[in-house]
Order: C-alpha cells, then sequence, then structure tokens
C-alpha cells in the first residue's frame, strides 16, 4: 500500500510541510519546514526574516514564491539537502511524528500535489515525488538511529 498525503488535515498530514510542527535550525526557531524551506531561498537576511516571520506556512510559501527578491545562485544545487535537513529536524524533534513515520513500515509515501512535479507527484503521477523520497529517507535514518 502507498501512503499519499498532501494538505495537513488529510490522514498523515503531518507529513506536510505545512504542519504545525516547528524546527530550530541554524540557531533560529521556523513554525514550520515550510517556512524555514522557503527561507533558505534567498541571500537576504531581511527577507530571510521576513518569512520566519510569516503569520502561517501559506503566506511563508508565497514569500518564498516570489521573484521580487533575487534567489540565491546556488539554489538549484542546494535545495533537495535543505529540504532533507528540515524534514530530518522535525522527526527528530518530535516524538509523536517520529513515532508516526516509523509506523509506515516499508511503504512508499507519495506527496499527492497535483501542481507540484518536483516535490510531488503531479496531477498525473508522473512527478518526481523527491519529498516523499526524503521521507523515506528520514524513516529509514531514524529507524536506524534507534
Amino acid at each position: 500500500m502507498t501512503i499519499y498525503f498532501y494538505t495537513k488535515k488529510d490522514t498523515y498530514g503531518e507529513f506536510s510541510n505545512f504542519s504545525p510542527h516547528g524546527v530550530e535550525l541554524d540557531g533560529l526557531w521556523w513554525p514550520t519546514v515550510e517556512h524555514y524551506f522557503q527561507a533558505q531561498k534567498f541571500a537576504e537576511a531581511d527577507y530571510r526574516e521576513r518569512i520566519r516571520n510569516a503569520h502561517n506556512a501559506k503566506q511563508a510559501a508565497n514569500l518564498g514564491r516570489s521573484r521580487k527578491i533575487p534567489l540565491r545562485t546556488d539554489w538549484e544545487e542546494v535545495k533537495d539537502e535543505i529540504m532533507y535537513q528540515g524534514v530530518l529536524r522535525k522527526f527528530q524533534t518530535h516524538a509523536e511524528l517520529k513515532i508516526l513515520l516509523l509506523s509506515t513500515g516499508e511503504e512508499q509515501i507519495v506527496e499527492n500535489a497535483p501542481g507540484d512535479y518536483y516535490w510531488g507527484c503531479g496531477k498525473d503521477g508522473t512527478g518526481l515525488n523527491r519529498l516523499g523520497e526524503i521521507l523515506v529517507r528520514v524513516r529509514g535514518e531514524l529507524r536506524e538511529a534507534e
């Protein structure tokens, strides 16, 4: 059985980067992984801080999708590692999420995001599902660490 998730209200919605589970990274508290990830797109410290202080994950995502501020030049090279670090810290920080992730056994995990063909599976299932792959990687590392 494949585990699908998308919105934070879905079953396994805790796997969404919009879930209200904060993380401490780079010496700062981030309200969600989405806040952290979106802020890392930018070299400008003031704009990163604006994203960190966004009212909710949706607002953080919208700020992160703006191109009024230039993206950091190495973004395409580092984005997967940044996502991995955020997701790993989330499941290390919140014991109940770690238990939930480990409870998925060996199942494939898919972000069922119809508009996202990179992090999700896309509308037709042909997306790369990089977020799902990262969750599976984190699950394996958490299991090994026990």
